[in-house]
């Protein structure tokens, strides 16, 4: 379930890649630096997950709603073509930020009129950071349905993204192949946060 949930984080790095003009050299930095912000973030997640369900049993139904509601979205809003400009995420961060036009080596800064600014190599690995967080918070409930000890739940996540990297690569050259690959993951996530409310 990790590993299939993980596969649509590819297309939306290679999404956020091809929106800022990654040249390809750069791109193994910003998905390492990115994976390990993704395992850091994560485990925090998953261990006040696991306090959560500890404490209160309720907050299963309250998971299983969430899939459910995420599964029927992503549905909705599949085969459509995702617009990165609207993304509240990405207009944030610029309003925080003044951001270079230009990339300067794999430099996450630069100088530009005596002024210290971002690179867009810093604004990738930030974008690449915030979507790995929305993202987690439809799989981790889903692999809570499963199982309730967190070493397997932080284990199947920290594998799953270990794992993004080479898929990436491997994708990269065929994505448009999988356009059917969100009804799939909604189907998933309905199930799921369905099995999750009858418990």
């Amino acid at each position: 379930i990790e590993k299939s949930l993980a596969v649509d984080n590819i297309f939306v790095f290679l999404m956020i890649f091809t929106y800022f003009a990654v040249p390809p050299e750069y791109q193994k930095r910003v998905l390492m630096i990115g994976i390990l912000g993704a395992i850091v973030l994560r485990t925090v997640m998953i261990l006040i997950g696991g306090w959560l369900l500890s404490q209160f049993h309720w907050i299963l139904y309250v998971f299983g709603a969430f899939l459910v509601l995420t599964g029927v979205k992503m549905w909705w809003a599949a085969g459509k073509e995702p617009a990165l400009d609207d993304n509240p995420a990405l207009k944030l961060l610029r309003r925080l930020m003044p951001v270079s036009k230009h990339y300067d080596g794999e430099k996450f800064f630069t100088i530009e009129n005596g002024k210290r600014i971002a690179t867009p190599l810093l604004m990738v690995i930030a974008l690449v950071g915030v979507t790995d967080v929305i993202f987690a918070v439809d799989s981790i409930p889903a692999i809570f349905a499963i199982t309730r000890d967190p070493f397997i739940v932080l284990t199947s996540n920290v594998f799953a993204i270990l794992g993004l990297r080479a898929m990436f690569f491997l994708l990269q050259a065929v994505a448009s192949k999988f356009h059917l690959l969100n009804y799939g993951l909604a189907v998933i996530l309905v199930f799921i946060g369905t099995k999750m409310m009858l418990i």
